[in-house]
């Protein structure tokens, strides 16, 4: 037998597809407080998403994101450059973000779009809304390993795990790399780890940069 050639696993082809949400997905973001009415944008808008992408292992994975019908496009496009890029995420499976609680991954560490919720205030002021809607309620926002990039502000986090990766000098596995951003940036969407003062959100892009 002959080993597989190093360039060979490195050309894995990337796959993204599209889809209108199934009445089964409908179904499980209303039942689980995803989507209700009231919502800033219909079910009909909404996408889901399927990508490859690569574990921390480097293995092929495939992911699902529901998207904005907007973002899905640039989105592809953005996960065609991590994967490209060997940029590891986390977990990024439907059912890590949207099933059911028992079953989703212990250390919270899912890449996700859409959750119709507000804003969420900055560590600096506490509270839990903002009395506005956050982009990820319109399905134009990605958080990426949020775990390794915590939302931080006045040097705290909601999650006190996520401590260690207050130094962003220092880099470590999973965390949002300066080619990472580049991809985002390529189809003008911003990165909340280049925020003015001292709230950063190192985990979210969205398409206002907001």
């Amino acid at each position: 037998m002959f080993a597989v050639p190093v360039v060979l696993l490195a050309l894995t082809p990337f796959h993204a597809s599209t889809a209108p949400l199934s009445p089964s997905v409908r179904t499980q973001l209303k039942a689980r407080g995803f989507w209700h009415k009231g919502c800033p944008v219909a079910l009909s808008d909404l996408r889901l998403l399927t990508v490859n992408y690569r574990d921390r292992h480097g293995h092929l994975q495939t992911g699902r994101l529901v998207v904005n019908e907007g973002a899905a496009a640039p989105l592809s496009r953005v996960f065609r450059k991590l994967f490209r890029l060997h940029f590891p995420i986390h977990h990024m499976h439907f059912s890590d973000f949207y099933g059911p609680a028992a079953g989703r991954p212990r250390d919270g560490d899912v890449t996700a779009s859409f959750e119709c919720r507000q804003a969420v205030p900055s560590p600096c002021n506490g509270g839990n809304g903002t009395g506005s809607w956050s982009m990820h309620a319109y399905g134009l926002a990605v958080d990426i390993n949020p775990v390794e990039n915590p939302y931080v502000g006045c040097g705290q986090s909601r999650d006190p795990t996520t401590k260690r990766y207050f130094d962003r000098s220092r880099h470590r596995p999973f965390m949002v790399t300066r080619k990472a951003r580049g991809a985002f940036a390529s189809v003008g969407w911003g990165w909340g780890g280049a925020w003015i003062g001292d709230t950063k959100d190192y985990m979210h892009f969205s398409s206002t940069g907001h």
